[in-house]
């Protein structure tokens, strides 16, 4: 066992399986959703950053968000993909430091960027005689920054925060990519206080981020029903829905990824719920 983090040299990552064909189906699969997500949003990248008609704030929110998918979906895949391939189940120390950091920063980027589109939706229905005025490309750069910034300093507190823990439960980590909760397993046990103590904080500032974009919705179907013609409640429902969709998507996945009850947690579920939050939402976006 390692008596501190400063002596791991690696980590050894989850192997879903150690059966030669299973290995490779599992590439396969992560080849695949990896193509399509780099696809789908490299489209969308090029055809905001190409046709001026989609240079507007709505459509330069979804360009961020699109990179942030495609940067979060390589954070985790393409290693996991590596060791699937070459038959291995270590990253360095280094490594699991970037993916962490990374994985983080982008995620709390991201959720940052789903609450100020939301903001975005209220103003264009329920405020629409001011949203050139409030959705100016100055405010939208500097909601982008902010969101960006929100990023990065929550990315800076909880690897910086993580990685001076001591670690004595060895240096496996029971996921196929580094991520914070699963190291904290193998800190000494009295010395994670501080880290629950930030992630705690985090907790309480993505609740405030959901109240504020629930709370944006409600507005926003109220104004939406009082629209006299069909054919405008359509149009605004369908401006509305696919950003309520990948939201819930976001939240729920997260949800049952990080929040769940520990009477659920389970070895064989974890990895798989922890897919279906990193994977799936920036393939499917």
């Amino acid at each position: 066992k390692m008596s501190n983090s400063n002596s791991l040299a690696d980590f050894l990552l989850l192997a879903f399986t150690d059966r030669r064909e299973l290995q490779l189906l599992h590439f396969s699969l992560f080849l695949a959703i990896y193509l399509a997500a780099l696809l789908a949003n490299g489209l969308i990248i090029t055809a905001v950053a190409c046709d001026h008609r989609l240079h507007t704030p709505m459509y330069f929110f979804l360009l961020n968000l699109s990179f942030l998918d495609l940067s979060f979906i390589s954070t985790t895949v393409p290693k996991a993909m590596a060791n699937s391939l070459m038959h291995t189940r270590a990253t360095s120390y280094s490594g699991c430091f970037a993916q962490v950091f990374l994985a983080v920063f982008i995620a709390g980027g991201e959720y940052s960027l789903l609450t100020v589109m939301a903001y975005d939706r209220y103003v264009a229905i329920c405020r629409p005689l001011n949203y050139s005025t409030l959705m100016s490309s100055r405010a939208c750069i500097k909601m982008i920054a902010a969101a960006w910034a929100s990023g990065f300093l929550n990315a800076l507190l909880h690897t910086g925060n993580t990685f001076s823990i001591p670690l004595c439960q060895g240096n496996v980590v029971e996921q196929f990519f580094c991520e914070i909760l699963q190291i904290l397993k193998l800190s000494c046990s009295d010395s994670y206080v501080r880290e629950v103590g930030l992630l705690v904080v985090s907790v309480c500032l993505i609740f405030g981020c959901f109240i504020f974009i629930l709370v944006s919705y409600v507005q926003i179907f109220r104004a939406v029903l009082r629209i006299p013609s069909e054919q405008g409640r359509h149009k605004a429902f369908s401006m509305c829905l696919p950003h309520l969709a990948v939201v819930s998507l976001f939240v729920s996945t997260a949800f049952f990824a990080y929040l769940k009850p520990p009477s659920i947690s389970s070895p064989s579920l974890d990895p798989v719920l922890a897919f279906l939050h990193s994977v799936v939402p920036p393939a499917v976006n």
